[in-house]
């Protein structure tokens, strides 16, 4: 009979998962974490974990927090399982189930207050984040949206914050006026130079209401840049039932994850840090290198397969990869317009990198989806795909490929496979992209006016016309011929 996973059943659950070797009692916050989703417990939660196993640092243990309907859900989901997680950890000839427990509390969500006077706790040393690449209100160029309702808001009631980015400016306040020393930010999500990024919301947000005390945060407050990789796809029933079927364990929101994991992190904290250099985390200087490898080639390979993938009826990631002409595309696209315009990355080849990413994709145990891949694409394109768009038009290098990917991506939003299934669109623009896509059939440029997605790529000459045909043989001839069209090097014709 399957253990429900608790504190007081963990002898039980050793049986059959590896279980934490330090004392949970031992543990004392240290951080604050915003968005305790599937990705932060597989990943930044893993690390800290593997540091309290090695007996390191049991004072930088993680109190969550949340601003979205979604944190309420994980919090009563966590909370019933005293705030343990079960990580299972699948390779192709390995699948590992581990109880991680790091987080000893995540405040009430909804609670401004409660939120404020943790981050005034002088035990809280950082505060990190994972909100998704759509969380830091900024347009295609990376820049800060001031004017944004909910950033508007906090600005106009900045002690009853509602936003991360309002709550940190508040807590950071009550610090000051405590005269404490400030906590670093520390942002986990998939953003170029995501500790700028985040700075500028801050910032931003402070200055809507205290421009002085903006000032002082960036002269006083560290906002380092981070790399951060491991695929983690969404939990569903599917899961939960493996881990109770597979290994015993009931869990009301386990983590599946693949084997491989890293993290790239620039050594800068306004006041002290875990010693995460001992667990595998590489510290360096300047991470720029290592995000630009990540971003486009990881981030920017799947974003190019979901499109192709959701329009022929295809619902894995292992299974597009087990496609013939979607392995292929990618590795032509990787090849010819995405790794060589991506800046030398110390003692690594791109080349093997790219090698890793596509046995990566492959693992069928991971059983990622393209759904998940697919959905929030106004916001990931501008991240993944476009930039390397733009750095090739610069050079005035050819972009077939990456224009078939804009295209494929108008394509989809269109709302239908090319069998004629309706696909169910997951994008906080979805109303105003579908609409733009359908207009795009007959006149392509109806999809390029959105100037907060392509920016300044849309400047360019060359990339509407290899969009527009594109776009058109999409249409005429479907997904499959395009592909082998562009595999032939027919597309640009």
């Amino acid at each position: 009979m399957a253990v429900k996973l608790v504190a007081a059943a963990l002898g039980q659950v050793a049986r059959t998962a590896t279980i934490p070797a330090y004392d949970r009692a031992s543990l004392k916050a240290g951080i604050v974490h915003f968005g305790v989703g599937n990705f932060h417990r597989a990943h930044q939660a893993v690390y800290l974990d593997d540091l309290f196993n090695a007996g390191e640092d049991h004072d930088w243990a993680i109190i969550g927090a949340g601003v979205l309907p979604s944190d309420v859900t994980m919090r009563e989901k966590l909370a019933a399982q005293d705030f343990l997680t079960t990580v299972v950890e699948q390779d192709n000839n390995r699948t590992a189930a581990r109880v991680t427990a790091p987080m000893i509390d995540i405040l009430p969500v909804g609670d401004a207050a409660a939120t404020i006077a943790k981050l005034a706790d002088p035990a809280i040393r950082i505060v990190s984040m994972t909100i998704t690449e759509g969380g830091y209100f900024i347009d295609a160029s990376g820049k800060f949206n001031p004017a944004h309702p909910a950033i508007a808001a906090d600005g106009e009631n900045p002690t009853a914050p509602k936003t991360v980015f309002g709550l940190i400016v508040a807590g950071l306040k009550a610090r000051k006026e405590k005269g404490l020393v400030p906590f670093t930010v520390m942002s986990c999500d998939n953003i170029p130079h995501n500790g700028v990024v985040t700075a500028n919301a801050v910032i931003g947000t402070a200055r809507l209401s205290d421009p002085a005390f903006a000032d002082w945060i960036k002269a006083n407050v560290s906002f380092p840049n981070g790399m951060v990789d491991r695929i983690t796809p969404a939990t569903s029933q599917r899961e939960i039932d493996f881990l109770r079927d597979q290994f015993d364990i009931e869990d009301n929101w386990p983590v599946f994850c693949e084997e491989f994991k890293q993290w790239v992190l620039e050594d800068k904290f306004t006041n002290g840090r875990p010693a995460l250099e001992k667990v595998g985390v590489t510290f360096v200087p300047d991470v720029t290198p290592y995000e630009h490898m990540k971003i486009r080639i990881l981030n920017g390979g799947h974003a190019a397969i979901a499109y192709p993938a959701a329009l022929m009826d295809i619902h894995f990631v292992h299974e597009a990869m087990e496609d013939p002409l979607i392995r292929a595309f990618l590795a032509k696209l990787e090849t010819e317009e995405i790794i060589p315009i991506v800046p030398p990355v110390p003692d690594t080849s791109l080349n093997d990198y790219f090698g890793l990413i596509e046995r990566r994709f492959r693992n069928p145990k991971i059983a990622d989806t393209i759904p998940r891949l697919a959905q929030d694409g106004s916001n990931r394109q501008p991240k993944f795909i476009l930039p390397s768009t733009l750095d090739n038009l610069r050079q005035g290098r050819d972009v077939v490929g990456l224009a078939l990917v804009s295209a494929l991506w108008c394509r989809y939003l269109a709302g239908t496979a090319d069998s004629g299934k309706a696909i169910a669109l997951n994008d906080p623009n979805a109303d105003r992209l579908h609409a733009a896509a359908l207009k795009a059939k007959d006149d392509p440029d109806a999809f390029l006016v959105f100037d907060d997605i392509f920016g300044e790529v849309t400047k360019s000459e060359l990339f509407r016309s290899r969009f527009a045909h594109a776009l058109k043989t999409l249409w005429e001839k479907g997904s499959r011929e395009t592909l082998q069209l562009y595999l032939d090097n027919k597309l640009a014709a």
